[in-house]
C-alpha cells in the first residue's frame, strides 16, 4: 500500500506531518501520485493543485481540519466531495459539524507528535537567560496566528486574539510581573494591541521548531483562546514538554486537558492547569505508536 500525500508548501504545521509521516513510514509512501494506492488530501485547501483524472482512479481521503461556520466555502467543499471516498477529522466537534455535509464515512484520529522534537528542559533559568528574559517575570505565551492575510490588521477571529487581549489585560492589572512571550508569523494585531495598552511582551516570529520548543519550557503559562480549532496541535505540544496550559472548549482540547484547565470568558481566571493530567493523555499520541490508528484508516481505506 502506497500513500501520497499532498503537502501545501506553506511552510506550515501541515507540511511538518508530511514531513514526518514520510520519514517514519517511507515503506507506505510515495512522492508520486500516479503510483499511489491512496491519495490523502491532507491540505484540502490545495486540492485544485491535483490532478482530478488521477484522483478519479486512486481511493481518496480528505482531512477536515475545522469547519469555521462564518468561513467554510460549502460550494469548495462540494467541489472537493466529488473526488473524495472518506474523510478524516482531528477532533470529534469537527466530525460532528462534517456529519451535517456528507454521508461518507468519517474517521476520527488526533494527529501525532514526535517526542524527540518536544520535551520538557528542566533548567527553565538558564533558557530564561538565552533569550534574555527576567528570570522574575511571569511569561504567559501564545505561538498561534492572530491576523488575517488580507486587511488592515484584521484579527483571525477564530482563534480568538481579541479574547486572548481581554485576558492578559485583566490578568495584566492583577500581576505587576507579566510578560507576554508571542512567536510565529502573522502576530501584528496582538503587538499592535499589545504597544497600545502598554503591556510588556517579545515576539520572536519565525521561530525554529527546537527553539519553539525550548520557549514552551520557559513559560509560566500557554493560553488557547480560540473559538474554533482543528487541534491546535499547540495543545499536544504543552501537554508533552510539561507546560501549564489552559484553554477554551475547542478542538482536543477535552480530550487532553482537565476539565479545571478548560475555560470560557466568564470564568477565565479560575482555569487551573493540570500539568501531569495533560502529560498522560498524550502519552497514545507519541511517535510511533501515534501512527497505529492511522495504519488502520488506511488499511481501510485501501481493502474497501
Amino acid at each position: 500500500m502506497k500513500v501520497y500525500l499532498n503537502s501545501p508548501k506553506e511552510n506550515w504545521i501541515v507540511d511538518r506531518f508530511v514531513k514526518e509521516w514520510k520519514k517514519y513510514n517511507k515503506q507506505n509512501s510515495t512522492n508520486f501520485i500516479k503510483t499511489s494506492d491512496i491519495v490523502w488530501i491532507i491540505s484540502p485547501w490545495t486540492y485544485e493543485k491535483l490532478s482530478k483524472k488521477v484522483l478519479k482512479t486512486k481511493k481518496v481521503l480528505s482531512t477536515i481540519h475545522h469547519i469555521d461556520e462564518n468561513k467554510f466555502n460549502i460550494e469548495e467543499f462540494k467541489k472537493l466531495d466529488k473526488y473524495v471516498d472518506y474523510y478524516h477529522v482531528i477532533s470529534l466537534r469537527t466530525e460532528t459539524e462534517l456529519k451535517k455535509l456528507t454521508n461518507k464515512k468519517i474517521f476520527y484520529a488526533p494527529f501525532w507528535i514526535d517526542p524527540k522534537k518536544w520535551f520538557e528542559i528542566e533548567n527553565k533559568t538558564s533558557l530564561r537567560r538565552k533569550y534574555n528574559l527576567d528570570e522574575n517575570k511571569y511569561l504567559i505565551g501564545s505561538f498561534q496566528r492572530d491576523t488575517e492575510s488580507k486587511g488592515k490588521l484584521e484579527p483571525k477571529l477564530e482563534k480568538g486574539p481579541d479574547q486572548f487581549l481581554d485576558i492578559i489585560i485583566k490578568l495584566n492589572q492583577e500581576k505587576e510581573d507579566l510578560h507576554v512571550v508571542l512567536a510565529g508569523k502573522k502576530r501584528e494585531f496582538l503587538v499592535n494591541k499589545f504597544m497600545e495598552y502598554n503591556i510588556s511582551f517579545t515576539y520572536y516570529e519565525m521561530v525554529s521548531q527546537k527553539k519553539l520548543n525550548e520557549l514552551y519550557n520557559i513559560l509560566n503559562l500557554y493560553i488557547v483562546s480560540s473559538r474554533v480549532e482543528g487541534g491546535p496541535q499547540a495543545i499536544l505540544e504543552c501537554a508533552l514538554t510539561k507546560t501549564p496550559i489552559i484553554s477554551t472548549d475547542v478542538g482536543i482540547a477535552d480530550e487532553i486537558l482537565s476539565s479545571d484547565a478548560i475555560f470560557n470568558m466568564n470564568n477565565f481566571l479560575e482555569a487551573t492547569p493540570n500539568i501531569e493530567y495533560a502529560y498522560k493523555k498524550v502519552q497514545k499520541f507519541l511517535i510511533p505508536n501515534g501512527f497505529d490508528i492511522f495504519y488502520k484508516i488506511l488499511n481501510e481505506v485501501y481493502e474497501n
